[in-house]
């Protein structure tokens, strides 16, 4: 009797919440956000890493299992970012199948994390090769200044000097409890989703405002030909008028020019 081999299994969840707070849960979502819309309509920055010729794709609070036959060997990075692989959404991410390691990884961090982030996944990262690994505090609560970057060199993680992601092409800034993105190619802002909802509106008003202008230069020059229009019946009229006068005077024998 030929016993089949029983097919591992790699689990998609644990039944552990997303994230401990409301406050970190919004930091994850809005990074998570931000750079999928800017990878899905913006060009890869240059120079281009050796290895990116696909503009990416973004996953968050998604298991990362890194050894294949050990679905125990794994981990669920608040955001990652990974290049060189289809882009959309998956059940989990198997670094056997898809090929690429992720290129950056954010984990939105608290004092109940902060051991965990600080050591066993910067290690574990650093080993597998992400090349940047960003830990955002939201609340201030042990990173003095909410964001502290790390990049690869070599084989080891060195602080970055600048809040700058030379990986995406971005630089970063703490507003608040959330992360604000800028091009480093032109400075512009990426925009967050009630951002681009507020954006809309405007754009919608600006619309609505030039159509209303428009309308009113319209009625302005219908007005001013109505205008232009009587100026030359009153014209008319008063031509008649001296026109009947003058045939009434020759009429009484008095020469109008005489007058």
């Amino acid at each position: 009797m030929i016993l089949s081999t029983p097919t591992i299994q790699y689990p998609t969840g644990d039944g552990q919440p997303v994230a401990e707070s409301y406050v970190h849960f919004w930091a994850i979502a809005t990074i998570a956000q931000v750079l999928t819309q800017y990878l899905a309509t913006q060009p890869t920055p240059e120079p281009k890493p050796r290895y990116r010729e696909q503009p990416g794709t973004v996953l968050a609070n998604q298991f990362l299992y890194y050894a294949q036959g050990y679905p125990r060997l794994r981990i669920a990075p608040d955001v990652m970012v990974l290049f060189d692989v289809a882009a959309g959404g998956r059940d989990n991410y198997k670094i056997w199948e898809e090929q690429q390691i992720p290129a950056v990884i954010f984990e939105v961090t608290s004092p109940k994390t902060q051991d965990q982030d600080q050591h066993s996944k910067r290690d574990l990262y650093e080993q597998m090769g992400v090349m940047e690994y960003w830990l955002f505090d939201p609340k201030g609560e042990w990173i003095p200044e909410q964001l502290r970057g790390y990049r690869l060199v070599g084989e080891e993680y060195v602080l970055n000097p600048e809040p700058i992601s030379h990986q995406l092409g971005l630089r970063l800034e703490v507003a608040g409890a959330l992360l604000n993105f800028y091009r480093l190619s032109d400075g512009e802002k990426l925009q967050t989703l009630p951002e681009m909802a507020q954006q809309a509106a405007f754009e919608r008003q600006r619309a609505a405002f030039e159509q209303q202008r428009a309308e009113l230069a319209e009625q302005q020059t219908e007005l001013e030909r109505h205008r232009a229009e009587q100026a030359e019946q009153e014209k008319a009229l008063e031509q008649q008028r001296a026109e009947r006068l003058a045939q009434r005077l020759r009429a009484l024998g008095v020469d109008p020019e005489e007058l």
